[in-house]
């Protein structure tokens, strides 16, 4: 009878190093930097050339807002006088008296105006934009694809190109020097078509539109009760950008509008600083009222951010 003896020798096994992070060892998880609380090289050095680069970049943009709110707090001695951003004798209240009493109140008219203008007018321009790229997405008809591609090459010409050919049109239809032919050039808007596909297709799934068919609801409906709620995101989007390019249009008033009683605020303050090297009056009229002009555009994106940055749809289908 023979024994068998086990010659076979214990094999040891070398723990991992503690640094390797993707290693483990015997006795627990695998060790971090995140679980030894030490942060990795360079962390806190590229948080602050980020966050200088962005406070930089803010002053830059701020700086012209903040030289006109110290400017249209002096007179014109002072504003002469003293340093761009120096503050002097607070004159801001009788500055806005002057300018609202000016020429009867007709700044006031100007503002009414681009309130018009480019508020109303961008409001019907951003719902025909809406409706167009939601119909470009939910609906097929021949040569679709085609007139897409139109619109981007309505994209690739410049708006000032266009403002002689539309003076001509609104010229043979009697509208130059009218408060439509402001209006109707905006309510066209090929880049407002092209994002308003692109949101269509984001944010308005194909199932909740068949579902609003199937349920009875006409085309027109399943738009303004289903679609429009749900795009508001892009709706809203498609006002600012329209609204902030058209509220400082110069170009197209300039040609369409010859009586100063229709000017937008913009058109009245270039004549203003160019009326201002002959008399100086204008110069400190113009400061005001273009910070004043300034304030619709603050009050826009304000009011209006949070329906904006928000995603009204998410995990509205699942």
């Amino acid at each position: 009878m023979s024994t068998h003896t086990n010659t076979e020798r214990p094999v040891r096994r070398t723990p991992a190093p503690a640094g390797d992070p993707g290693s483990r060892s015997r006795t627990g998880p695998p060790v971090t930097p995140a679980s030894t609380g030490r942060r990795p090289r360079g962390s806190w050095t590229s948080k602050a050339v980020v966050n200088g680069l962005l406070v930089l970049f803010s002053c830059y943009t701020l700086m012209p807002l903040t030289w006109l709110l110290v400017a249209a707090t002096k007179d014109r001695g002072d504003l002469v006088g003293t340093g761009g951003f120096t503050f002097a004798d607070f004159n801001l209240f009788t500055n806005l008296g002057d300018l609202f009493s000016y020429g009867d109140g007709i700044y006031v008219r100007w503002l009414v105006n681009s309130v018009l203008y480019f508020g109303l007018g961008c409001l019907a321009s951003a719902f025909v934009s809406t409706a167009v790229g939601y119909a470009f997405d939910k609906y097929d008809f021949p040569h679709k694809e085609k007139l897409f591609g139109l619109v981007l090459l309505g994209v690739l010409v410049p708006g000032a190109v266009l403002v002689l050919p539309q003076y001509l049109l609104a010229s043979k239809a009697g509208l130059d020097n009218t408060y439509w032919a402001v209006l109707v050039p905006l309510l066209v808007n090929p880049f407002g078509v092209y994002l308003a596909r692109v949101f269509s297709e984001s944010y308005i799934p194909d199932e909740v539109v068949e579902a609003a068919r199937m349920d009875g609801a006409g085309e027109w409906r399943v738009f303004r009760s289903v679609g429009l709620p749900m795009i508001a995101p892009g709706f809203v989007t498609l006002f600012l950008f329209t609204f902030t390019s058209s509220w400082n249009n110069f170009v197209l008033p300039l040609y369409m509008l010859s009586d100063e009683k229709l000017y937008p605020v913009t058109l009245g303050l270039a004549i203003w600083s160019k009326s201002s090297q002959q008399n100086p009056e204008f110069y400190m009229l113009t400061i005001v009222g273009a910070l004043i002009s300034v304030l619709p555009l603050i009050v826009a994106f304000v009011c209006l951010q949070r329906f904006w940055r928000s995603g009204l749809t998410a995990g509205a289908v699942k």
